[in-house]
C-alpha cells in the first residue's frame, strides 16, 4: 500500500510538472502505458496467492482512479490556460468606440419629389403614377399631337422592338408625364359618372420619362411633374397663382420674381413658359425658364371623356432635376445619374 501511495504522488507530481499537452500524454503512458507502472502491478495480481489477491486488486484499481483523476484535472487546467492564451491574444478592447455603419440617405432629386408632393398636396393636390411604358394614343394622340405633327419629333423619341427585332410604332417609353393625366381624367369620369356634377380634378403627376438626348443641363432619362387642375370656372387666373406660390414656396424666397411668356403646346390653349428671376445669389437679375403651363385644350378633355363646354383645366409640366440643380446650385445634370458617392454624399 505504501508504494502504491508512493505511486500516485509520483504519478501526481509528474502530471503537474507536465507544461505541454504532448509531455502530459509521454507522462501518462508512463503510469498508465501498457508497460507503465499501474499496468505492471496489475499483471502481477496473477503471482499472489488467493486470499491475498482480492484486497491487492481492489488496491491497485483505487491508485489507478486517483491517478486518472489527476490526469483528468492536468488535462482540463492545460486546456484552460491555452484558452486563456488566445483570448490574451485576440482581446478586444470593449472601451474603444464602435465602428457605425455609414448611413445612406436620399438622392438630391429624391428630396426635390418629396418636396414638391409635400407642397402640392398642402393646397389640395392628388400624387397619381401610371406606366414607364406607354401607348403611342396616351402618349401623344390623346394628348393632340396626332400622327406625322411636327411636335412628335421635338421628343426625340424611344421606341421599343417586337420578337422580330422590328420597331414597334404603338408602344415607346413615355416622353413626358403628360399620359398620366390622360389615364388620370378616364378613371375620374368612370369612378363619377353617375352625377351629375364631377368633382374636380387635382393631381400632380411625377415620375420618369425618355428622351434621346445627353449633355450638361439634358439626360436621356431624367423626372418630370406634370399639374393637373379640371373643373367648373378653371381659368388661367387660378394657374398662375397656383404656380407662383409654389415656386415662392419651394424656393423659400418672398420676393422670387415669376413670369409667364406666351409659347406653343399641342395640349394647351393658350400655352405659356414660366420664368423666374431671383433676387439674390450668383443669378440675381436672371430670368430662368423652370416649366411650360397652359389651358387643357378642348381636345385633350374630350379624349379624356370630360365635355370641355362644362369644364375647363389648367396643367402644368416642370423638371425636378432642374429644380434641384438651382435650389442647390450643381452645374452639370450628369451628376445626379453617374452614382459618385463623393457627389452625393454632399447631401447626407
Amino acid at each position: 500500500m505504501e508504494n502504491l501511495e508512493q505511486l500516485v504522488a509520483q504519478a501526481t507530481a509528474a502530471f503537474a510538472a507536465a507544461t505541454e499537452p504532448s509531455r502530459l500524454e509521454a507522462v501518462k503512458a508512463a503510469y498508465l502505458g501498457k508497460d507503465g507502472a499501474l499496468t505492471a502491478l496489475l499483471k502481477g495480481l496473477g503471482k499472489l496467492p488467493p486470499e491475498e489477491r482480492r484486497n491487492a486488486g481492489a488496491a491497485i484499481n483505487a491508485a489507478k482512479a486517483q491517478i486518472e483523476a489527476a490526469l483528468a484535472a492536468r488535462r482540463e487546467a492545460l486546456r484552460n490556460a491555452q484558452l486563456d492564451a488566445q483570448l490574451k491574444a485576440t482581446a478586444l478592447d470593449v472601451t474603444l468606440p464602435g465602428r457605425g455603419q455609414a448611413r445612406g440617405t436620399l438622392h438630391p432629386v429624391m428630396r426635390t419629389l418629396e418636396r414638391i408632393e409635400e407642397l402640392f398636396r398642402s393646397i389640395g393636390f392628388e400624387v397619381s403614377d401610371g406606366p414607364e411604358i406607354e401607348t403611342d394614343w396616351h402618349n401623344f394622340t390623346a394628348l393632340n399631337t396626332p400622327k406625322n405633327h411636327p411636335a412628335r419629333s421635338m421628343h426625340d423619341t424611344f421606341y421599343l422592338l417586337d420578337e422580330q427585332g422590328r420597331v414597334r410604332e404603338d408602344v415607346l417609353l413615355r416622353t413626358h408625364t403628360s399620359p398620366v393625366q390622360i389615364r388620370t381624367m378616364l378613371a375620374h369620369v368612370e369612378k363619377y359618372k353617375y352625377l351629375d356634377v364631377m368633382p374636380e380634378i387635382r393631381v400632380i403627376c411625377p415620375g420618369r420619362v425618355y428622351r434621346v438626348d445627353s449633355d450638361a443641363t439634358h439626360s436621356p432619362m431624367f423626372h418630370q411633374v406634370e399639374g393637373l387642375w379640371v373643373g367648373e370656372n378653371v381659368s388661367f387666373a387660378d394657374l398662375k397663382g397656383v404656380v407662383a406660390d409654389f415656386l415662392r414656396r419651394f424656393f423659400e424666397s418672398d420676393d422670387l420674381k415669376v413670369r409667364f411668356r406666351p409659347s406653343f403646346f399641342p395640349f394647351t390653349e393658350p400655352s405659356a413658359e414660366i420664368d423666374v428671376a431671383f433676387m439674390g445669389g450668383a443669378l440675381e437679375g436672371r430670368w430662368l425658364e423652370i416649366a411650360g403651363c397652359g389651358m387643357v385644350h378642348p381636345n385633350v378633355l374630350r379624349a379624356g371623356n370630360i365635355d370641355p363646354e362644362k369644364y375647363t383645366g389648367f396643367a402644368f409640366g416642370m423638371g425636378p432635376d432642374r429644380l434641384t440643380m438651382l435650389r442647390y446650385g450643381i452645374n452639370d445634370l450628369r451628376l445626379f445619374f453617374d452614382g459618385d458617392l463623393r457627389f452625393l454624399s454632399q447631401f447626407q
